[in-house]
């Protein structure tokens, strides 16, 4: 759906490897862009006023019958209300399983000398401090962008990435939302292929 940015009320460039939240307020859409394409956007979101009420994963993919996300599916939070619906999606194929990186995920993966790497838990620690929430608050959260089939032997892979610069995801809030992101660091694996770059938040009124 062509939006004019003119008429937004938020506008925002995120640089590569860095954290941002914002309240969606109910009605309004929140856009993604990925500016150059293959970057992974990791997202958390929670019920604004209630921050135990959260998105769930495993009632998403119930609910829908698909473990990506793409366009016409609700967000389904761990008390069973939808929390936000996609309206509208260039790239077509989002992961939900795939989880955010951190210190433990890159040694496992990737070797003891990644340890200290920026990660994307690192972002959400810094992001959920500052809203006054603390780690047990870390949760399920959707790789936008981000490419992980599943192979014949049912493993997930991180492969490169479809999305194209400029491709984008519309996500309008059925409720008051806190969205937080880390626009992920990752160098280690194809997720951003291999070079994190920064990605546009635009919030229209409808």
């Amino acid at each position: 759906m062509k939006r004019d940015i003119e008429t937004a009320v938020y506008n925002h460039k995120l640089p590569a490897g860095v954290p941002w939240s914002y309240v969606v307020k109910k009605g309004q859409t929140l856009r993604i862009v990925d500016l150059e394409g293959c970057q992974a956007v990791d997202t958390l979101f929670y019920n604004a006023n209630d921050h135990e009420e959260r998105y769930s994963a495993n009632d998403t993919i119930r609910e829908q019958g698909s473990i990506f996300v793409t366009t016409g599916t609700q967000l389904i939070s761990t008390d069973d209300n939808v929390m936000m619906t996609i309206t509208d999606d260039t790239c077509g194929n989002h992961d939900t399983l795939g989880g955010h990186c951190s210190a433990e995920s890159n040694t496992v993966r990737y070797g003891h000398d990644t340890k200290y790497m920026h990660s994307c838990r690192d972002n959400y620690l810094f992001e959920i401090g500052e809203r006054e929430m603390d780690p047990r608050d870390l949760t399920n959260n959707i790789n936008f962008f981000m490419n992980v089939p599943i192979e014949e032997n049912g493993f997930l892979i991180i492969v490169d990435g479809i999305s194209k610069p400029g491709d984008y995801v519309d996500m309008k809030a059925e409720m008051d939302t806190l969205v937080l992101i880390s626009n992920c660091p990752q160098l280690n694996n194809p997720c951003n292929a291999f070079n994190p770059s920064p990605i546009q938040l635009v919030i229209w009124d409808d």
